[in-house]
């Protein structure tokens, strides 16, 4: 064969398309044996460009469709229903109030980052139930939590944010708080990325900064999901409060919290 042919018969697709597959040798060479007879090379590469633009848009649609690589984050709302969680020291504004408000704003924030988002709880009830059938049912917290672990499962995610709202006997107690479980390396390297982001806020808006920590907590544990607890300020502090009950506060923390799962998401798929 013809050196000029013997590199085309060679092309490379992901040199020219970005994808890791080449034309399969039997395709190059029917397209060169219908021109090579009229000597016409040019005609040659035309149709192995052709050939290699019609694989790479086949690699492509089957990697757009492939549920390996859904993006998709849970957002858990803490709280929720019967159990209303701390409440504020001065308005006394429910924590489950506050975390929904801000774990919608977080899921619109990832969605316009191009992420698909699951929230364990969408409305004022608990996780896994209407609103409206709240009253019919007894409470049981433990219940109420394996909905959220079946939750979070079933939609098989890159990682998980649950919003809290922090409490402490000492009102001076301020700032964003991020907790992740001890056991999990990617737990650590989400809540390290998101306090990090959140140590900016807490600098500006509290004057101190906090390091992320492991902790014991159910929704960090139930799966192996890279997990982080955001407790997004102390309700039992009035300054804390006032900023929890802020729109204007509340989505740049939302923002925040976005931008930060995203930084670890890109990072992890390197």
């Amino acid at each position: 064969m013809d050196n000029r042919l013997r590199r085309l018969s060679n092309f490379d697709v992901k040199a020219y398309f970005g994808n890791p597959y080449r034309l399969p040798a039997c395709a190059v060479e029917r397209a060169l044996i219908i021109v090579v007879g009229k000597k016409k090379l040019w005609t040659a590469a035309i149709a192995l460009l052709v050939l290699a633009a019609i694989a790479a848009i086949s690699v492509a649609a089957a990697y757009a469709y492939s549920p390996g690589i859904r993006k998709v984050i849970v957002i858990d709302a803490g709280h929720g229903g019967a159990d209303g969680g701390v409440t504020g020291v001065n308005t006394g504004v429910t924590e489950a109030e506050i975390n929904l408000t801000v774990a919608r704003l977080v899921a619109t924030e990832l969605k316009a980052l191009g992420y698909e988002t699951v929230l364990t709880r969408d409305d004022e009830g608990e996780a896994g139930v209407f609103a409206e059938n709240d009253e019919a049912a007894l409470y049981n917290k433990r219940e109420e939590m394996q909905r959220r672990r079946d939750i979070i499962s079933a939609a098989d995610p890159l990682c998980v944010i649950s919003i809290h709202c922090n409490n402490f006997p000492s009102p001076s107690r301020r700032g964003a708080q991020v907790f992740y479980s001890a056991g999990s390396s990617g737990g650590k390297a989400l809540a390290a990325i998101v306090q990090s982001a959140l140590n900016k806020l807490n600098t500006e808006k509290t004057g101190r900064t906090y390091s992320a920590l492991g902790g014991d907590y159910y929704i960090l544990n139930c799966t192996a999901y890279p997990s982080a607890i955001v407790e997004c300020g102390f309700l039992s502090n009035p300054e804390d409060e006032k900023l929890l009950t802020d729109d204007g506060y509340r989505a740049l923390l939302a923002v925040t919290i976005a931008r930060a799962v995203n930084e670890y998401v890109s990072s992890s798929l390197k």
